[in-house]
């Protein structure tokens, strides 16, 4: 039998690899974009949602590992899921569509999606519940830095 943690993180990256590989995205037009002047860790966005990532499937372990095999939990491993395909869609979708609402309106659907998500697995597991804080956290800081960039790029809305 598979260990809960190593199914969990290897769905996770199978997700991650098959939707990057199946869309493929325009990166050129997103870096000639400009950026709020504030914006001074872009560098670390990669880094951050790698840690986000790790969390939310270390919250999903726990939500497992808490009530193993049941339909509501069956459920709530369905609600990561769509959590990480609405994350991930992000670039490709925005980039090949070439519009920063696009991607705002992706980033606040993650954001609620995640509420939604810590809401139910709230009376599973406090400590999943925290888990999911860094990307409630940061999210929002990701999806206002899209509508930023809208006003510096108007035409690209």
């Amino acid at each position: 039998m598979i260990p809960a943690w190593l199914a969990i993180g290897g769905v996770a990256l199978l997700v991650a690899l098959a939707i990057n590989r199946l869309l493929q995205s325009d990166l050129r037009w997103f870096f000639r974009l400009r950026r709020p002047s504030w914006l001074k860790i872009e560098w670390a966005i990669p880094v951050i949602w790698t840690v986000i990532f790790i969390c939310a499937a270390w919250s999903a372990y726990i939500v497992w590992v808490t009530e193993p095999g049941t339909a509501r939990v069956w459920g709530l491993m369905a609600g990561y899921l769509l959590l990480e395909v609405v994350t991930l869609v992000y670039t490709p979708i925005m980039c090949n569509l070439r519009s920063l609402r696009v991607g705002t309106a992706i980033g606040a659907t993650g954001f609620l999606v995640c509420l939604i998500l810590g809401l139910l697995v709230w009376p599973i597991s406090g400590w999943a519940i925290a888990l999911l804080l860094p990307y409630l956290l940061w999210s929002p800081i990701g999806t206002f830095v899209t509508w930023q960039m809208i006003q510096l790029n108007p035409g690209c809305a």
